[in-house]
């Protein structure tokens, strides 16, 4: 992850402008189709390292919760169940959101859009986010936990330290 601190370099004077998960979602979906496990995952490490570089500020106004296939969030997930496990059609342009945001969510497709649905799932059940919202679940049980933003927050700022 030595790659993520020199990819966030000088981007801290982000503009502040009210954008969705459902914008972050468009902005992945104009960069190719993709199953919906995918896209989740890529929006929740949009939201998490953006807690993690701005203090605790938000990407978008929504949460993630800790199922058993990883980060979700569910207002996105009832948005594209109907795909199931079959590619999301990709998008022919961005959404209308400022450009710094696209910078940044082309940053965090450029780190972690070449892995599958699910590199990504296994990655997100190895760290301590999903794992602590998770608690004494088992790895098949039914878990609707929220992810709390101060872990995300602390687990990615600290992965930011140690590169």
């Amino acid at each position: 992850m030595g790659n993520v601190v020199n990819l966030f370099k000088g981007e801290n004077q982000m503009k502040k402008g009210e954008i969705s998960v459902y914008d972050v979602a468009d902005t992945f979906l104009a960069l190719e189709s993709m199953p919906h496990k995918k896209l989740q995952k890529l929006c929740y490490y949009a939201y998490a390292w953006h807690l993690a570089i701005f203090v605790g500020e938000p990407l978008f106004n929504s949460y993630f919760e800790a199922w058993i296939h990883g980060p979700v969030c569910p207002p996105l997930y009832h948005s594209y169940k109907e795909y199931g496990y079959f590619f999301i059609p990709q998008n022919d342009k961005y959404p209308n959101i400022d450009q710094e945001k696209i910078e940044f969510i082309e940053t965090i497709y450029s780190l972690y859009g070449h892995m599958t649905a699910d590199e990504l799932e296994a990655l997100t059940h190895n760290e301590g986010p999903w794992r602590n919202a998770r608690g004494n679940c088992r790895p098949s049980e039914r878990c609707t936990s929220k992810i709390k933003d101060e872990w995300m927050m602390e687990f990615y700022k600290k992965k930011l330290v140690d590169n």
